[in-house]
């Protein structure tokens, strides 16, 4: 399948670490970086406030030559942001609501083609109007979802991840997401064939699982996995995970086979483990993966 543009939907936020430092995020704002890094060309589709750290968003796309013509602007809410903290080298996130990305306007919206693929996470649709607004870009039932289930306490509900999953060709998430969705046996190949089973539709159930590695289920039933490569010294795990979306959707627009998705994508994730934050500004990071 040659797939034609990439879409990326969803907030875009400042993520504020305990010693003060604020580094640009959200899951689909740093898919979009490495995507431009790859050489994709996303179209970002979110909302900023009309406020410095908006003004710093468009800064940094601007720099890394990001399409910014799905970026709206919100007169009345604020720019993103998420609080931080890290316990054990692990993330926790107190996440503000009442942000711009919460409103992005369907009507402002450009709609994706057939044979585009549209990338979304779950954090964005906590919200009626930028959920329309999702559906506004994914009218054309051609275009190919890649959905990124990232589950935020509170800010999800089973039910309606469920039906976006209903229309995802591909879906990612971590194994405790999956078992948080109710595919909760011992046996994660279990949890995996029942989830496939429910949506019939997708072609790979994607299942990260830290040092562990990346488990692909196709729709053909097979499994897929591969020994992650040595981790650089760990910084944090912030967009690990994200780093690891836009690496499989860079080889699923390429055409590549799964298991060198997984390696290329697994070797990035491994890589922004050893920096701080999600969005690498040089871009020879990227030059061994390209």
């Amino acid at each position: 399948m040659h797939y034609q543009h990439m879409h990326v939907f969803g907030e875009v936020l400042f993520d504020c670490f305990p010693s003060g430092e604020t580094v640009l995020g959200g899951a689909p704002f740093n898919v979009a970086w490495h995507l431009q890094a790859l050489g994709d060309q996303p179209r970002f589709v979110s909302r900023i406030g009309r406020d410095p750290l908006g003004e710093k968003i468009v800064a940094a796309m601007d720099s890394w030559g990001l399409d910014t013509t799905q970026l709206q602007v919100d007169s009345e809410r604020p720019t993103g942001q998420v609080q931080i903290e890290i316990d054990d080298g692990e993330p926790s996130y107190d996440i503000r609501a009442g942000a711009a990305y919460d409103y992005i306007d369907a009507s402002q919206v450009t709609p994706a083609a057939a044979q585009d693929i549209v990338y979304h996470g779950s954090l964005a649709l906590r919200h009626e109007v930028s959920r329309e607004a999702l559906l506004a870009l994914t009218r054309d039932r051609d275009c190919a979802i890649f959905m990124d289930v990232n589950l935020r306490d509170p800010w999800w509900e089973r039910d309606r991840i469920l039906g976006w999953l209903e229309r995802a060709r591909w879906a990612k998430m971590n194994e405790h997401e999956l078992q948080a969705l109710g595919f909760d046996a011992a046996d994660m190949h279990t949890n995996m064939d029942a989830l496939q089973a429910q949506f019939p539709q997708m072609e790979h159930v994607i299942v990260t699982r830290g040092r562990q590695g990346a488990l692909i289920r196709t729709r053909d039933g097979a499994f897929h996995e591969q020994t992650p490569p040595p981790e650089p010294p760990r910084v944090d795990t912030v967009g690990a995970g994200d780093s690891f979306s836009a690496a499989y959707l860079h080889g699923l627009r390429a055409g590549w086979p799964v298991m060198r998705m997984i390696e290329v994508a697994q070797g990035v994730a491994a890589q922004i483990i050893g920096v701080r934050g999600a969005t690498p500004r040089d871009p020879a990071f990227y030059a061994p993966f390209k």
